[in-house]
């Protein structure tokens, strides 16, 4: 008696068994079908569907020559005075008039609408350089510690946050008439450095920089005669106090913090003049590329877009077709 419910339980299991693969393999056999089904359709259709194939491949090359192929030039600039929004504005500007054929703005810059067909111009900012890792930065930080309480650790890092950020923008221009492209690019560049307001600003800016870099000869002047005095009354008196010289006014002259001084006006004088040479325009341009076809994906080609459109349309009409078809043969039921 104890054996007959073992003997029921491996029966069932048994049974159990069965039927999963019997599932597996009718789940099988539908897949088979499926995919027999498939192949009889597009052997059946092969002719249409090679022909779609071919005529779509002559029309996307025909494409190719009559439209002719998109160009594009890469300008990078930097924006000056904090002109960063006014260059994205004006960008959209410029964005929007070529969208509306605006014959008239353009020609105030000397330049054809008729021609512009394919014309675009696009703006992103350049990016950062990528970021250390977390062992590269801890290691930063303890090189760091070796420049405590020294005037060195604010070039370092100065120098360190302008390698991990950068101002500079690309302006991308999309043409199709190469020569066009690269001297109507000039002519939007001109144009974005003809704003009155920033042109006036940079007076300003240019005036106080000079202005700075003659005060700062003068005091490097006076502080030269003042180390020159105190070398020949070093020479002469023989007397000297700790690097101090007490004067006839009883003030003492420290002389390491005059070369200090000295050294902080070079530096200041030094930076005035890179800010002269680089603050010419509202925006700087780093680099003017040169005019290149733009390489594109296959898949986004003319030659395979438009026969893959003929494809599926083909495939959509017989979808369709065949629901028609079902349709008609349930109604006659």
């Amino acid at each position: 008696m104890s054996d007959n419910p073992s003997q029921n339980q491996n029966q069932s299991d048994e049974i159990d068994l069965g039927q999963l693969f019997a599932l597996i393999g009718k789940g099988f056999n539908r897949l088979f079908t499926s995919l027999l089904r498939v192949f009889l359709y597009l052997k059946k259709n092969f002719i249409i569907l090679g022909t779609l194939v071919v005529i779509g491949a002559i029309i996307g090359f025909s494409l190719k020559f009559i439209v002719g192929e998109e160009q594009k030039l890469d300008v990078i600039v930097t924006p000056n005075l904090d002109t960063k929004n006014y260059l994205y504005d004006v960008v959209a500007e410029i964005q929007s008039d070529i969208k509306s054929k605006d014959t008239v703005f353009f020609s105030s810059m000397e330049m054809d609408v008729a021609k512009m067909e394919g014309f675009k111009i696009e703006i992103s900012q350049l990016k950062a350089q990528g970021g250390s890792g977390l062992e590269d930065e801890m290691k930063f930080l303890e090189l760091l510690k070796d420049f405590e309480n020294s005037e060195a650790i604010s070039d370092i890092l100065r120098s360190e946050l302008q390698d991990k950020t950068t101002k500079d923008q690309r302006l991308t221009f999309y043409f199709k008439d190469a020569e066009i492209g690269e001297a109507y690019a000039q002519k939007i560049i001109a144009y974005i450095n003809s704003n009155e307001y920033y042109t006036d600003l940079l007076k300003v800016y240019t005036e106080n920089a000079q202005n700075r870099i003659q005060r700062n000869d003068s005091l490097i002047a006076q502080i030269d005669v003042l180390i020159n005095n105190y070398t020949q009354k070093m020479l002469k008196e023989q007397a000297t106090t700790e690097g101090r010289l007490v004067l006839e006014n009883q003030e003492p002259l420290n002389i390491p913090s005059l070369f200090s001084l000295k050294n902080n006006l070079i530096q200041d004088t030094e930076s005035k003049k890179l800010e002269l040479e680089r603050r010419q325009e509202a925006i700087t341009v780093v680099n003017f590329g040169q005019a290149h076809k733009v390489q594109k994906p296959l898949f986004q080609k003319n030659v395979a877009i438009i026969p893959l459109t003929f494809v599926g349309l083909f495939f959509v009409f017989s979808f369709l077709h065949y629901l028609n078809r079902k349709a008609k043969e349930m109604q006659i039921e």
